[in-house]
């Protein structure tokens, strides 16, 4: 996934610009005003910062984690270059780390760990889901929140029932087609983007192939692996909702969310 993602990072926000990061957010700041709100925050899967940057304004200490070394480079660049960056924005302060989420570590534990954008479907062994749960856990505080969504099964379905799809901008195209294997609840995302390279005086487009897997997991397990993980309590919800919460994830949910506490 690392050197998958070493010209993708490129064009990432480009093509993630349209993703509801704010709808992550109010999430987010939704949950922790009905408890404690945290001090410190772990951003798992951080990619670019699109959510680390806005936590770490708002006076949040974050960790902002990722595997790619590339991600964090261009995530770090937008965090120095922001205007006023020589100002401590709010009290605010990010530390970028390379890190495995299925063995992260810190030299000390946090309130809280955010987990959005589908990163642990990219995790395709239980294994590994199970390693990750035990790693946030081990980084928590008591009574400590782990908030992170998934895609469900459904979901991934939809994607290859609506395949292919296509973006035609005078900077960016690709065609993104989708290979679904419902026995293993799995999903192949092969791109063939076209992006102008900014380096390039002559405006010249690069070509950027990308395969990606994706994997959906029943939200019963899920909720039963948080627990054997030792989270004491596991809530539901459906499309970033948290007015009601889930007994049995809706099909028409596009995206499910779990908030486990230590």
């Amino acid at each position: 996934m690392t050197a998958s993602y070493r010209q993708f990072a490129t064009v990432y926000d480009r093509l993630m610009e349209n993703m509801p990061y704010a709808d992550w957010l109010r999430f987010a700041r939704t949950v922790w005003d009905r408890g404690q709100m945290p001090s410190t925050v772990v951003d798992l899967g951080c990619g670019t910062g699109n959510l680390s940057i806005p936590l770490a304004k708002s006076g949040f200490g974050v960790y902002a984690i990722d595997l790619s070394a590339d991600m964090l480079a261009i995530g770090r660049s937008k965090w120095e270059d922001r205007p006023g960056s020589s100002l401590r924005a709010s009290g605010g302060s990010i530390r970028w780390l390379q890190q495995d989420m299925r063995e992260w570590e810190l030299p000390e534990q946090v309130d809280t760990v955010i987990s959005f954008c589908d990163c642990l479907n990219y995790l395709t062994e239980e294994q590994d889901v199970e390693a990750a749960f035990r790693a946030t856990f081990q980084g928590l505080k008591p009574g400590g929140m782990f908030l992170f969504d998934v895609l469900p099964p459904q979901q991934l379905q939809r994607y290859a029932d609506h395949q292919p799809f296509t973006l035609d901008e005078r900077d960016v195209a690709y065609i993104w087609t989708c290979d679904w294997d419902e026995s293993k609840y799995e999903i192949e995302h092969a791109l063939t983007i076209f992006a102008r390279d900014v380096n390039d005086a002559a405006g010249r487009f690069m070509r950027i192939e990308e395969i990606h897997v994706e994997r959906a997991y029943d939200s019963r397990w899920i909720e039963d692996a948080l627990k054997r993980s030792g989270f004491s309590r596991v809530e539901r919800y459906a499309d970033f909702s948290t007015v009601e919460l889930m007994d049995e994830a809706p099909p028409t949910a596009e995206r499910l969310f779990f908030v486990a506490v230590k």
